[in-house]
């Protein structure tokens, strides 16, 4: 059994609904992850989804920020939002999923904070509260004890953690998203899993790979300063069931594009 799980910070998906659809209609991922929905739950264009077969949808946003969803062919079992931070933020879904013989996977879709533009917690807030909430997820990922799980995690995680995941390492070591402190945090959550990098996984760790360009960029194509900000982990017992990846770089070009691109990865179950 081939299923394949796509992650895509929309920025918007009332604005961009047109570009999600046709993303379902090109790519026909079996599972949708969106980050930056940016709507409350009454406000997600549920008939969209459903008249494209994706029946099963669960929703945590709110007015004008933040906001993720998840959208599937499959039915989901339980459904799970986590606050973190004490923040109110709509930033995390979970839902579980039995795609054969009872195997149940536990899908979780993430959007971190970007943290501002200054590194500096101490006169930036918001840079102190993105590296409050890497904390968070790695206390909570240890007390999940995802191994022995089948499971998966994804989102807009707004790091870049290797040199080959940004445009210039050198030139983005004081750039917030490839901080030394971030990359570091970063990484002790996909330890707690412990989590496989499902893209480097496929690509190898010496090769560029971006998943977002920036809107400020005149042509983004041609100067190709891009940063791999969007990810998707697997715990370790789906490791062998990795069946290949996608970047859709080419949906950057679409009208009125968000400044992140699609992912998909596949799984031989």
């Amino acid at each position: 059994m081939r299923l394949s799980f796509a992650t895509w910070n929309i920025n918007s998906v009332r604005l961009r609904i047109d570009l999600v659809s046709r993303l379902l209609r090109e790519y026909a991922p079996d599972v949708l992850c969106l980050q930056e929905t940016k709507c409350r739950d009454s406000e997600f264009p549920l008939a969209d989804f459903h008249k494209l077969g994706y029946a099963h949808v669960a929703i945590n946003g709110q007015k004008g920020y933040h906001g993720v969803a998840v959208a599937s062919k499959l039915p989901f079992g339980e459904i799970d939002r986590r606050e973190f931070c004490e923040k109110g933020d709509a930033r995390h879904i979970a839902v579980t999923l039995n795609p054969h013989d009872g195997r149940a996977i536990e899908l979780h879709n993430f959007y971190v904070p970007a943290g501002g533009d200054e590194p500096d917690p101490i006169i930036n807030p918001k840079f102190a509260h993105k590296l409050a909430f890497l904390d968070e997820m790695e206390q909570w990922m240890t007390s999940k004890k995802i191994a022995g799980k089948d499971a998966i995690m994804v989102g807009d995680l707004n790091i870049a953690p290797l040199e080959t995941d940004v445009w210039s390492h050198k030139a983005l070591l004081r750039v917030v998203s490839h901080t030394p402190i971030e990359v570091e945090k970063l990484g002790r959550v996909l330890e707690a899993g412990p989590w496989v990098d499902a893209l480097r996984h496929h690509v190898p760790r010496e090769e560029k790979l971006y998943t977002w360009w920036s809107y400020r960029a005149q042509d983004w194509s041609k100067s190709d300063k891009g940063r791999r900000l969007d990810h998707v982990w697997v715990s370790e017992s789906l490791k062998p069931n990795l069946g290949g990846m996608q970047v859709l770089r080419e949906s950057r070009g679409w009208e009125r594009p968000s400044d992140h691109v699609p992912v998909i990865v596949h799984f031989d179950l």
